[in-house]
């Protein structure tokens, strides 16, 4: 006999399916007024009854294609380097002080390419997955796991937004836009020949009518939407990041990730530009370690020659990658020169905060 509290997540994971089964409707409803309703019955001429199929068809897969990899892309687990062996784990239970435990998780950290601390600089710690956070990831509630770069958990793909699936999820908002646009525009005059008693007292018109009605309403929203993350995309942020900047050994840089629009872009889309229309994987990285922008993100690795101000980059220097090698088509990011369009950063302090085990929210 399953246990309660089983059957409860069950039905709970069952109910979070309900935006998405929404939002299927509404697609296969769009698709029956549109090439029924509108292109077969109403449209009488052939050329542009055609030329409105074929491009209504294509928006339609590409968009059904990358909403589907939005959702059913699997969360990327954090690379085992990042999660406590059994020994330390043991370990750390079995300490009750404080610093005991800080230095822990300090000679752990000390070994992986970990720059980014909580508010407080502690180290980032998940005691719920048992491992220290790689950078930019988070715990997610809803998947109850830490999910690599995580943007945000979106109810309308039951699913969370981050690094194995945000290339999909801009796509899913890029093709539904373009696909709400061309409904609206080539619904719009058979929209006004509804009000205007130009189209025959059939069952079309009134599907004609909140075709039209629905396509404009998801136009304006998703523009919004799709506006916001373009921004987000060019800054090298996540929504999380947008709202709460990235805390560094320095402190809190919400410029941290940025190598300049054209490097972020790629970081996202890949480099070879015959992928980036299409919704397969081609980001860059493995999703545990970034590059920065920061000329000494680090105070435990090789400091600068003295002298030289850390807050400030001699022309063409190349940005600091994490100690650790990291993928080749993550290491060319920053063989492209200078970063494009960097904004002035405050000063920096030179501080290292005490590190104490934290939990995030």
């Amino acid at each position: 006999m399953a246990p309660s509290g089983s059957r409860s997540d069950q039905c709970w994971r069952v109910l979070y399916w309900i935006p998405v089964l929404f939002i299927s409707l509404i697609v296969a409803w769009s698709y029956y007024a549109y090439v029924v309703q509108l292109c077969i019955e109403s449209i009488e001429n052939m050329g542009e009854k055609i030329v409105y199929l074929l491009v209504y068809h294509v928006l339609f897969i590409m968009f059904l294609w990358s909403y589907w990899q939005t959702i059913f892309t699997k969360p990327m687990n954090p690379l085992k380097e990042f999660h406590l062996s059994h020994p330390d784990k043991e370990l750390l239970e079995r300490e009750d002080r404080r610093e005991s435990q800080q230095e822990i998780l300090r000679r752990i950290a000390k070994d992986l390419p970990i720059y980014t601390r909580t508010m407080s600089g502690a180290v980032r710690y998940c005691d719920r997955c048992l491992l220290l956070k790689p950078d930019r990831c988070h715990h997610c509630s809803a998947c109850d796991m830490c999910i690599l770069k995580m943007d945000h958990h979106c109810p309308w793909v039951n699913n969370c937004v981050g690094f194995a699936n945000y290339k999909f999820f801009m796509l899913f908002l890029a093709y539904s836009l373009l696909y709400c646009l061309f409904v609206t525009a080539t619904d719009l005059q058979y929209f006004i020949q509804f009000w205007t008693n130009g189209l025959p007292d059939t069952q079309a018109k009134f599907h004609i009518m909140f075709l039209f009605f629905a396509a404009s309403t998801f136009s304006v929203s998703l523009a919004f939407l799709f506006a916001y993350h373009c921004w987000l995309v060019c800054k090298n942020r996540s929504t999380l990041e947008a709202f709460r900047a990235p805390a560094f050994q320095h402190g809190p840089d919400k410029n941290g990730f940025s190598l300049g629009t054209n490097n972020n872009f790629r970081q996202v889309f890949g480099e070879k530009k015959k992928y980036w229309l299409l919704p397969v994987f081609s980001s860059l990285g493995d999703g545990c370690s970034f590059p920065t922008c920061l000329a000494n993100p680090d105070p435990e690795q090789p400091s600068l020659p003295p002298g030289r101000n850390p807050s400030i980059k001699s022309a063409g220097e190349s940005h600091q990658f994490p100690p650790k090698p990291l993928r080749e088509s993550q290491s060319r990011l920053l063989n492209n020169g200078q970063s494009e369009g960097s904004e002035d950063r405050d000063k920096r302090g030179t501080s290292n905060p005490a590190l104490t085990i934290e939990k995030e929210t």
